[in-house]
């Protein structure tokens, strides 16, 4: 407990090799690394120190690197700290990552005031990896104003990250679709500001195009409770250019201002907090499922399955069956 005592103290005055490890504790999957790392947690929640969570999706190449390393350098000359989560995804096969987002943020990782932190998604849903929450509260706790949570970029499934950020911003293409793409469900419902990046040189016209099409298929969403009127829009950027990164964070302040006076920005965490407490319920009881024998048991129930002796949904009702027993 000392230990987790003297990490939590580095970590509060702003000790980067020191927030590198906590957050390395806690992706473990080791049971004693879960144990220590929830109690790190809970010592630095008590500081209660909080950053403008932004999360950032979009399809790969659409330029998230690019812009985040841009827009990330924008904040830092603001004279804000910035710390940048991101997630790359994992092979199914060997499980490997790349994480190279570090290497492409080239100037962005050379500034004190930023941090930049690749995480593997592993076998995570969702675009983000399962203990990005964690790392969030960990860069929170170190003092950064801002944290950029980077999604793999999976698609319009890719939602989850919405459900830990304040802002979520989705990074679009020009040419990347017409109404009809715009009014279809899920991370569209989902975004607070869409960002049609790479508006410059000969696809300026296109972006421009599509930032209206997006701009009228928004309209057609129904109105939520936690946005004022013009939200959620649609904007043009560029991260080789620079060009409208000011004006997007403006629109973020904005918005986070907005929902900060009228209460919709606690509303907004508490409703959170209750999301990812139901998730690491359901994670709790899964691990269940990893216990010896219940795998054994699974193993079998798995080979009478393929075998035709028993229906699937029988050969579940008798697993689960044994775990009530338990």
């Amino acid at each position: 407990m000392q230990q987790i005592q003297v990490t939590a103290e580095k970590i509060l005055n702003g000790d980067r090799r020191s927030l590198s490890r906590a957050i390395t504790l806690v992706e473990s999957s080791r049971a004693d690394h879960q144990e220590q790392a929830a109690q790190l947690i809970a010592e630095l929640s008590k500081s209660k120190r909080t950053a403008l969570r932004i999360g950032l999706s979009g399809t790969p190449g659409v330029g998230k690197s690019t812009f985040i390393e841009a827009f990330g350098m924008q904040l830092v000359a603001l004279g804000l700290r910035v710390a940048v989560l991101a997630v790359d995804p994992s092979s199914a096969r060997s499980g490997g990552s790349i994480l190279g987002d570090k290497t492409r943020m080239d100037y962005l990782s050379r500034e004190a005031n930023a941090f930049i932190r690749p995480s593997p998604s592993q076998t995570h849903l969702g675009g983000v990896a399962r203990r990005t929450r964690e790392a969030v509260t960990l860069c929170e706790a170190a003092q950064f104003d801002v944290v950029l949570i980077e999604t793999v970029g999976v698609g319009q499934s890719e939602t989850i990250v919405a459900e830990m950020s304040d802002l979520f911003v989705l990074l679009l293409a020009p040419a990347g679709g017409d109404e009809l793409q715009g009014v279809k469900r899920g991370i569209m419902e989902m975004a607070d500001i869409i960002l049609v990046n790479k508006a410059d040189g000969d696809l300026k016209p296109a972006a421009t195009r599509t930032c209206a099409d997006y701009a009228g298929a928004l309209r057609l969403l129904r109105k939520r409770p936690q946005d004022p009127d013009g939200f959620p829009m649609a904007m043009t950027v560029s991260a080789v250019t620079q060009n409208g990164l000011e004006d997007a964070w403006q629109k973020m302040q904005d918005l986070s201002n907005w929902r900060k006076e009228t209460g919709k920005f606690d509303e907004i965490r508490q409703s959170q907090a209750r999301f990812w407490f139901q998730e690491d319920l359901k994670q709790g009881l899964l691990s269940v499922l990893r216990q010896p024998e219940i795998v054994k048991l699974t193993q079998k129930m798995a080979d009478d399955v393929a075998k035709g002796d028993l229906a699937p949904a029988a050969a579940a009702q008798r697993v689960i069956q044994t775990i009530q027993g338990q």
